[in-house]
């Protein structure tokens, strides 16, 4: 479960967080709605660490962490997919996701390389194995992306924007890889500003607007 308690952040005298406050549950996929510069990217950011808040607190599994540094000593349990893709050029798809298990878990090289084919079965990328992101198609880009964060068996899965670049039947196959997750017991958090999307795929839909939850749905 992922709860925010009162979570506030300032950008010197600029507020962007005002007191958020929403949980979801163990397996169950929220979005996070509402205009650009609603605070919607930077309340993503600090749940996965990635930027400090000012007070308030997250809760993973009734584990509470106050600062980002203590998100970050949870070693992966928040994952990220970012809206570029973030991808290093330089590596083939097996070693973008080889890579971390490797260096952040540990594991040995046979280790990790079964566990990323396994991962890219999952995301139908089993034949791209070998193949560089310069190669890919922008939704076969996001299913690596997606491969990558859930090499670390993340608790929590974030985001940011996740169909701006894909076509209908990439968003579809995206979709399916959630519920994949979902069924697994896998929490998800969206940004998104495709309601069409958001309506298929989720369980809580929270609006931000000016720092604020506006409204909260459950679907």
């Amino acid at each position: 479960m992922l709860e925010i308690k009162n979570l506030n952040k300032s950008f010197g005298k600029n507020k962007i967080l005002n007191n958020i406050s929403f949980n979801i549950n163990k397996g169950e996929i929220g979005v996070l709605l509402g205009k650009s510069g609603a605070g919607k990217t930077t309340l993503l950011r600090c749940i996965c660490g990635l930027e400090d808040f000012d007070s308030g607190s997250i809760v993973i599994d009734k584990t509470t962490m106050k600062s980002s540094m203590d998100i970050l000593k949870l070693k992966g349990q928040i994952g990220m997919v970012f809206q570029n893709f973030n991808l290093f050029p330089h590596m083939s798809v097996l070693e973008n996701i080889t890579c971390a298990l490797v260096n952040v878990l540990g594991q040995s090289e046979k280790e990790a390389l079964e566990k990323a084919t396994s991962i890219l079965d999952l995301v139908n990328l089993k034949d791209k194995l070998n193949s560089y992101p310069f190669e890919l198609s922008g939704g076969q880009k996001q299913r690596v992306a997606i491969a990558r964060a859930i090499a670390l068996s993340p608790k929590i899965l974030c985001f940011d924007e996740p169909t701006s670049a894909l076509d209908l039947e990439s968003i579809e196959d995206i979709i399916n890889i959630m519920y994949k997750l979902k069924e697994n017991g896998m929490t998800i958090l969206i940004i998104t500003h495709d309601l069409d999307f958001a309506n298929k795929i989720s369980d809580k839909s929270i609006t931000i607007k000016n720092g604020l939850v506006d409204n909260l749905a459950i679907l």
